[in-house]
């Protein structure tokens, strides 16, 4: 996946400061076709960087704070992966609380999980279910757009094939 970021020059012209992958994405060695990427993220009260600085190296928690944001793309592999032998959930488990501060340890076993956060997602391709507490799933297709306000969700690959979607979390109170 291709990031470019735009910025300044020293004349204040608008110029693109980078182009290239996504530097902080990560393919999960415990649970192949999984990849998570940070592409983005502000904190509340922070400037917009003129320069176009990458502050993705510098996030300690993909949750962000009150008025914060993280752009977040994941690809989810087909659910059939969860149930292969190979798949080890104590070693996926560490692995996402290293990629993924502050959401991992929110979810819990069986995939659902809460964040203070409003989330825009957007299916890039793929299909998803969307479910919810009162068990109703809703089936997602590409182009798709979730508004998740604060709920308790999972999502879920029913499908045979990888299915991405790119998240905005918007930290709420």
């Amino acid at each position: 996946m291709r990031r470019v970021v735009t910025g300044h020059d020293e004349n204040g012209k608008s110029v693109v400061i980078s182009d290239g992958p996504v530097p902080r994405s990560r393919e999960f060695t415990s649970l192949p076709g999984w990849v998570s990427r940070l592409a983005w993220a502000t904190d509340p009260g922070e400037p917009v960087s003129r320069a176009g600085e990458d502050p993705t190296p510098k996030v300690s928690s993909f949750l962000p704070a009150p008025g914060g944001t993280r752009f977040i793309v994941l690809t989810f592999p087909p659910e059939s992966a969860f149930a292969d032998p190979a798949f080890d959930p104590v070693a996926f488990d560490q692995e996402q609380r290293a990629d993924s501060p502050g959401i991992a340890e929110l979810i819990e076993p069986d995939g659902m999980h809460t964040t203070p956060t409003v989330d825009y997602g957007i299916l890039l391709q793929g299909e998803l279910v969307l479910e919810l507490d009162d068990g109703v799933c809703t089936p997602l297709s590409p182009g798709d757009i979730v508004v998740q306000n604060g709920t308790r969700h999972a999502w879920r690959n029913r499908g045979g094939r990888p299915a991405t979607v790119a998240f905005v979390l918007i930290g709420a109170e």
